[in-house]
């Protein structure tokens, strides 16, 4: 920071105010109503300009929802989505876990915008939760940041926006480039598929074994404790074995819930369908959120795999997905699920095809990945050097 520079807190310069929640059981509060309301999920751009839901008039008054002004600048305090910052262009009401900065006459909206960007991750390290991180009203208040004269605040937003445009566009590029390549794969798969004849088509359930795993709360205290896989474990084509939980095992329940090397993992829940083969020697057990399939021979555990990857890019699989709000892929789906099964011989000549393809794709991904991680690393270095007095 320049030495001219001062240091305030948010509190001292600037209004701020929580919103809430009209209660939901009152249809008086929401049916009809025209007053944007905002939920934290939504605070996620620069500039917020719209609402999905609304109030009325008498939800607003009963409840702690307030309206706030254009020009506040908004966070997110709760859950996955704290330490999202946006501008708000509009008036309206949000729920209670965004917490609003309503405009002053010391600070540029904007600049306080590419402030808080650069101070979410320090933000989010410092919340508290247990399962979900919170950022409090009093923390975001309490925030010091430097504050210079309105004249160098607009210097550094207009540095600040050109710079960001570029590297949003340079985001887009890399972002069309990774969709490309995994619709090649995509495509590659399909072509292959596209070989075999209609009459090949057979359900997963009339020729695989499958099974979910253990229920974490069953026998809790009976059994030794052994290593697990959950559905975050299984990404597309590996496991991440980096952040194994264990839980308890009784001799009884070892065949059932093993994974042996060839076993295909399915995710039942978190991202239905989301796939991959189990390729160590060593045997693991599963959680239930998971699928455990086996066929007589792996290679239709593979051609499985791809298929669903296909289905998944396509849309397809939503078809054999169920639930309201999270989606599930059931064992019963999983059993109805139809597709092209050939002869061994067939199967693996595919594969040979498929995995060169994949091989290729993964480059690909790697590169336009590491793309993006260098724009995000950029964006953060800006950042860093606008606050600290360093842009030119």
């Amino acid at each position: 920071m320049k030495a001219d520079w001062e240091a305030q807190s948010i509190a001292s310069f600037a209004k701020t105010g929580a919103g809430g929640t009209p209660k939901k059981s009152t249809k008086a509060f929401y049916e009809g109503g025209n007053i944007p309301w905002l939920l934290s999920g939504e605070v996620a751009n620069a500039n917020i300009v719209e609402a999905k839901n609304s109030i009325t008039p008498e939800g607003l008054k009963g409840s702690s929802a307030k309206l706030f002004p254009a020009n506040s600048v908004l966070v997110a305090m709760y859950g996955a989505t704290a330490g999202q910052v946006g501008i708000l262009r509009f008036e309206a009401a949000t729920n209670q876990a965004v917490c609003a900065i309503l405009p002053s006459d010391q600070h540029i909206p904007e600049y306080l915008y590419y402030y808080l960007l650069h101070a979410k991750p320090s933000l989010v390290a410092q919340a508290v939760g247990n399962a979900q991180p919170n950022i409090s009203q009093a923390k975001i208040k309490s925030l010091e940041i430097p504050l210079p004269p309105l004249e160098e605040q607009q210097r550094i937003v207009a540095v600040l926006d050109e710079a960001f445009e570029g590297l949003a566009r340079a985001r887009a590029h890399a972002e069309a480039n990774l969709q490309n390549a995994r619709e090649l794969f995509a495509g590659t798969i399909a072509s292959e598929f596209a070989k075999i004849e209609p009459s090949g088509k057979r359900k997963v359930g009339d020729i695989a074994v499958h099974s979910l795993g253990k229920m974490l709360d069953k026998n809790k205290n009976k059994g030794t404790l052994r290593p697990y896989l959950r559905n975050l474990n299984v990404r597309w084509f590996t496991v991440d074995t980096s952040d194994l939980l264990e839980m308890r095992i009784t001799d009884a329940e070892v065949e059932r819930y093993t994974v042996r090397q060839g076993d295909l993992l399915i995710c039942e829940g978190g991202y239905p369908g989301r796939s991959s083969i189990w390729e160590e020697d060593d045997e693991i057990f599963f959680q239930k959120a998971l699928h455990r399939v086996r066929f007589e021979d792996e290679a239709y555990s593979r051609l499985l795999m791809y298929f669903l990857y296909m289905s998944d890019q396509s849309g397809a699989l939503q078809e054999y997905c169920s639930g309201a709000g999270i989606q599930h892929f059931t064992g019963q789906s999983l059993a109805k699920f139809e597709m092209p099964f050939p002869s061994v011989s067939v199967a693996k000549k595919m594969i040979v095809t498929i995995e060169a393809m994949h091989r290729s794709s993964m480059e690909l991904e790697g590169h336009f990945q590491q793309k993006l991680q260098d724009i995000d690393d950029l964006r953060q270095s800006l950042l860093q050097k606008a606050f600290a007095g360093e842009l030119t």
